[in-house]
């Protein structure tokens, strides 16, 4: 079978459209959805509409848990006061914009999803809001996959698509107990494992406003990663109309992330 993977929406319908179109283009299956389709764009409730129609297989990201939560924008999730300062106004749009019925959709949505030995998340396995990136310790990498039970994990959160691939290698964990101050040390063999990260449909930040999705052949085990184009201009031109921060429509039109890093992107939402 041939899956298609999509993640972070962020309310961009005509992204979400061209991406759709391409998935049947390429006689996809089935498609599954990572989550995030709030946040940034101006479409929040036509992209959830359009989800909810089309009966896609979806997790939950961390723009949908915020916005069935309230306004409770996390600073651990932001690289800096101002990207902070931001997504809270970002937020705020969104708690007026985003309806009942789209709210209650959102608030439905499971943080995993399983089919064979694929596992789905939006951040990772551990939180909605943890970054897995190509440079993540590959300890934690491993571990990351490991704890879902599955061999390909596909996440995204980090708007940049990529495939990673976890050689076959030996891990050596420490095991501490009350009775052993020192622990007990206990080897094991990781099977090949990947993860892939399915960029962003609505919010590209790989230096194209091109939107980015997977597809997956579960025959060939065949990751192909498609960069779509479509009309960004009029998205742009939405945000400003609709009174989200201006920056949202000159990082969608540069697919940049507007040259800010987080200092830790692998840390864990804890709240």
């Amino acid at each position: 079978m041939k899956f298609a993977v999509l993640s972070c929406i962020h309310g961009n319908l005509a992204a979400l459209e061209a991406v759709l179109a391409d998935a049947q283009a390429q006689k996809a299956d089935r498609i599954y959805c990572l989550g995030d389709l709030v946040g940034y764009g101006p479409y929040p409730n036509e992209v959830v509409e359009r989800i909810r129609t089309l009966e896609i297989q979806t997790c939950r990201g961390c723009w949908d848990d915020d916005t069935v939560e309230g306004v409770n924008a996390c600073e651990c999730s932001y690289p800096s006061v101002l990207a902070e300062q931001r997504g809270l106004a970002a937020h705020l749009w969104s708690n007026r914009e985003v309806s009942d019925q789209a709210r209650a959709f959102l608030a439905g949505l499971p943080y995993s999803l399983r089919e064979g030995n694929l596992c789905f998340v939006h951040g990772s396995p551990y939180s909605a809001h943890e970054y897995l990136l190509p440079e993540t310790d590959a300890f934690v990498a491993v571990e990351r996959v490991l704890s879902t039970g599955a061999d390909v994990l596909f996440c995204g959160h980090t708007h940049v698509p990529y495939v990673r691939t976890l050689d076959a290698t030996p891990v050596e964990i420490t095991v501490r107990g009350p009775a052993s101050a020192s622990g007990e040390v206990r080897q094991f063999s990781a099977s090949l494992k990947r993860i892939v990260n399915a960029g962003s449909v609505g919010e590209p930040r790989h230096g194209r406003p091109n939107a980015t999705y997977v597809l997956y052949d579960t025959e060939r085990v065949e990751v192909d990663l498609r960069e779509v184009e479509y009309d960004w201009r009029s998205t742009c031109a939405a945000i400003v109309e609709k009174g989200l921060p201006a920056i949202f429509a000159w990082r969608l039109a540069r697919g940049l992330e507007f040259a800010e890093r987080a200092e830790d992107p692998t840390h864990v939402c804890t709240r």
